[in-house]
């Protein structure tokens, strides 16, 4: 493995600083403290710094040469709501708050790499180093697109990373076209009319009529999208009612839908609605229908992704860079910068099942592997070098 040796120098720096992120999570737009970390950071390396871009955003600006060639790194700063149960000793000092996916990692191989190239200096173009918030739940990268990032920071291709449990330690995956699914929202009100438990001929039960509506939505994947497009929805919340001798007036179905295309996003949108009309219909009863789409695909564009696996391959071997896994049902809101710009996202390995950092992410117990600090800020930094690279 060819770890960059000055950033293998300071691991110990990055890793106080990833303890330090990790102790003090903070969540979607709340990350206050941790934008002031990192831009504390970047200036002190010489960088021009811009924040406020989707509140709590930190971009860092690094120009070197004379070259117009510009390119965009982005990592997640935010945490979970989530009580961290691992006996560590940077373990969250906020309760129900924790980093369980390793955003404070991404965070800080990113600042690892701007901490190197602002000493170094071997490349010719500009830097933008992309600090998002609000990863989780509330696409932030999103937010950051539609206040003007790229027209702000116009690079010309844009990269990013996450961490990946399961993966061996020293292994990067990534692949072109699909990457990880969209994340739709939707919720479903079915209203009925109410009546007595004794007496149900006198109302219009929401609850038979939602329950026909979950049943009938997984008639959308297996009859209606093509056999080879992958989808998914999933019913996640049924609630109705107060008591056990009442009919209530409404009931609210809500969930998730997941897929790698547009094309079969609008038809799970489209039908979801037109299956829970006309079933309610049917019983003579309403609904009111609302769809989020909160995460697009993120879908690797061909030539990016080989310049990604160039750089990979340079840090990890050849060997060590993997094509060979599918795409997951997962969702990423670096999906939207994708939109926006070409690149790629890709995979870095934290460990395997029953060994440090092989804990799955979005768990009580994850820990973000720090062995995998300098193999991450040694990617970026090849990426850089390569693409940018001084003619």
């Amino acid at each position: 493995m060819a770890v960059i040796n000055r950033i293998a120098d300071f691991h110990n720096d990055m890793v106080e600083w990833r303890h330090d992120i990790h102790a003090h999570p903070e969540t979607a737009f709340e990350e206050v403290r941790t934008a002031g970390v990192v831009e504390e950071k970047l200036r002190s390396f010489g960088m021009e710094v811009h924040t406020g871009l989707a509140k709590t955003g930190v971009v860092g600006v690094l120009k070197c040469g004379d070259s117009d060639r510009k390119i965009g790194l982005r990592a997640d700063m935010d945490a979970l709501d989530l009580q961290e149960l691992a006996d560590i000793t940077h373990k969250s000092k906020h309760d129900g708050k924790m980093h369980a996916c390793g955003h404070d990692g991404h965070t800080t191989m990113l600042l690892g790499a701007a901490r190197y190239l602002a000493e170094t200096k071997n490349f010719d173009g500009t830097i933008y180093f992309i600090f998002q918030p609000a990863e989780e739940n509330e696409a932030g990268g999103r937010l950051m697109v539609d206040e003007g990032l790229f027209d702000q920071f116009p690079c010309t291709d844009v990269y990013g990373m996450h961490n990946m449990p399961g993966i061996p330690v020293g292994q990067i995956a990534l692949m072109p076209g699909p990457m990880m699914a969209s994340a739709d929202f939707f919720e479903i009100v079915v209203t009925g009319v109410g009546a007595h438990g004794a007496m149900p001929h006198q109302g219009v039960d929401p609850i038979l009529v939602g329950s026909e509506i979950v049943t009938a939505l997984q008639r959308i994947v297996s009859r209606t999208v093509d056999p080879l497009k992958q989808a998914v929805i999933s019913a996640t919340k049924f609630q109705s009612g107060h008591t056990t001798n009442v009919i209530p007036e409404t009931a609210l179905i809500a969930g998730t839908t997941r897929a790698f295309s547009t094309k079969v996003q609008d038809i799970m949108e489209a039908e979801i609605k037109r299956v829970a009309e006309g079933i309610a219909a049917a019983h003579g009863a309403t609904i009111e229908y609302t769809y989020d789409r909160r995460y697009a695909p993120t879908i690797n564009t061909p030539e990016e992704t080989e310049i990604a696996h160039r750089a990979a391959a340079t840090v990890v071997g050849e060997e060590n860079v993997r094509r060979d896994l599918d795409p997951t049902m997962g969702a990423e809101d670096f999906s939207w910068m994708l939109q926006a710009r070409p690149g790629c996202y890709i995979w870095v390995g934290n460990g395997v099942s029953g060994e440090m950092g092989g804990c799955m992410v979005h768990n009580p117990n994850y820990d973000f592997n720090d062995e995998v600090l300098p193999i991450g800020a040694s990617y970026w930094v090849k990426l850089v070098e390569q693409e940018l690279a001084i003619a």
